[in-house]
């Protein structure tokens, strides 16, 4: 393993050369919201089933012709929504919305373009009605055969009420990620009711990584919070193996300090340390291994911007690559500012899109990018990458511009 800062670029390739894609697993179509289909879904059914009413009023037929204002039609009956189909009808039907149409009708005028006529029942027509208006074809929606979801769709409440109404009871998709927070630092306090003590800060890793877990596609296999001590640190990770974790995630510990034990405690597991510090900021002490028994490690810096920025652009490309999904692409937004840095890392900043009264998208560096205040964090609604090489850039400039998580695209504010 080379102690060379690496590149981002370089260190995510190493990172996808030891992941594979998790199996397909089948799940109940209602309970696989922000799933990835692994398979395609392939309609078996035709939506809407039938030839069906778009308005409450009156259905009828007269050949190709267009039916005109001010003839009287006699009413056969009526058809509401729910009711079976009728056989050969004839005259003048009053339907509901979503009611099937009787056959031999084709048309169907709204109860509000008719004046009802009594002895015998009828109805007068107020406009003209043209064949097929206000009818909804069986099929017109969703075609028999028809693909209506490919296999790498991210599953949202739209394409789950799209299964509902093909009938669809279970769909195929990839196995979400186990992953495990493990928090290190003998300063931590996780009882947010706890008194601080001097010298002891609160525990703000751990509810964010268990937070954002849900909105990567993995699943939170297990967490906790250990002192600056290896052994514990090793039974940890026992046990976060032992809860089938894919992923272990560490906070703290992976710099040059007297008290960073992670890499001691990596070659004491037989691990493979992949790299060791990338050129970023913030987050350059990021170490990467892979343990004897192929669990993936991300050891991140305790900073908590640090973690965010780690979890972001290291481990949600690998989740996204372990889900089946293609690598992301950024959007490109000009600079509302300048910026300016010297050019030896990677910048991940945290940043405002804004849109103006012309629907121009601007991005803005937060203020306090450093990497232990929260505060700008939440305000940003997105990342911006300022790569390398960059020295001063001016406003106006285009940069990469990220969502918040691998599957939430940037949003925006009023400017």
């Amino acid at each position: 393993m080379s102690h060379e800062l690496l590149e981002p670029a370089d260190a995510l390739r190493i990172i996808l050369q030891h992941c594979a894609p998790t199996p397909a697993q089948d799940r109940d179509s209602e309970l696989a919201l922000g799933c990835v289909l692994r398979q395609a879904v392939v309609s078996a059914a035709a939506v809407p089933p039938f030839d069906n009413s778009a308005m409450d009023g009156y259905a009828l037929s007269g050949g190709p012709a267009p039916l005109a204002a001010g003839s009287e039609w006699l009413v056969e009956g009526e058809q509401a929504a729910g009711d079976a189909m009728q056989g050969r009808a004839q005259g003048a039907w009053e339907i509901m919305t979503g009611a099937a149409m009787p056959e031999g009708l084709d048309r169907v005028i709204p109860v509000e373009q008719t004046e009802r006529l009594e002895a015998p029942h009828r109805v007068r027509l107020l406009a003209e009605v043209a064949p097929g208006q206000n009818v909804r074809l069986a099929g017109s929606d969703v075609a028999v055969g028809e693909t209506v979801l490919a296999a790498g769709t991210v599953l949202a409440p739209q394409h789950l009420m799209l299964l509902a109404s093909l009938g669809v009871a279970r769909v195929s998709v990839a196995a979400s990620p186990r992953v495990a927070a493990l928090c290190t630092g003998r300063e931590l306090v996780d009882d947010p009711a706890t008194p601080l003590a001097p010298g002891q800060i609160r525990n703000s890793n751990g509810p964010f990584l268990a937070a954002r877990m849900p909105h990567t596609g993995a699943e939170l296999a297990h967490a906790e919070t250990v002192g600056d001590d290896v052994d514990a640190f090793l039974d940890a990770v026992d046990r976060a193996r032992a809860a089938g974790s894919h992923i272990i995630i560490s906070t703290g510990a992976v710099s040059m300090g007297r008290y960073d034990f992670v890499p001691v405690a990596l070659e004491r597991l037989g691990a493979q340390v992949l790299f060791h510090k990338v050129a970023i900021r913030p987050g350059k002490p990021l170490l990467f291994a892979r343990l004897p028994d192929g669990t993936l490690f991300f050891g991140l810096p305790g900073n908590p911007v640090a973690v965010a920025a780690g979890l972001r652009f290291f481990v949600e490309p690998t989740l996204r690559a372990m889900l089946g999904l293609p690598a992301e692409r950024p959007w490109q937004v000009p600079l509302a500012a300048a910026f300016a840095k010297k050019p030896r890392l990677h910048f991940y900043l945290k940043a405002q899109l804004t849109v103006d009264e012309r629907g121009q998208l601007a991005a803005t560096a937060l203020r306090g990018q450093e990497s232990y205040r929260i505060r700008p964090l939440a305000e940003a609604n997105a990342w911006v990458h300022i790569p390398l090489e960059a020295g001063e850039l001016p406003a106006g400039t285009l940069v990469d511009v990220y969502g918040l998580g691998h599957l939430e695209s940037p949003s925006w504010s009023r400017a």
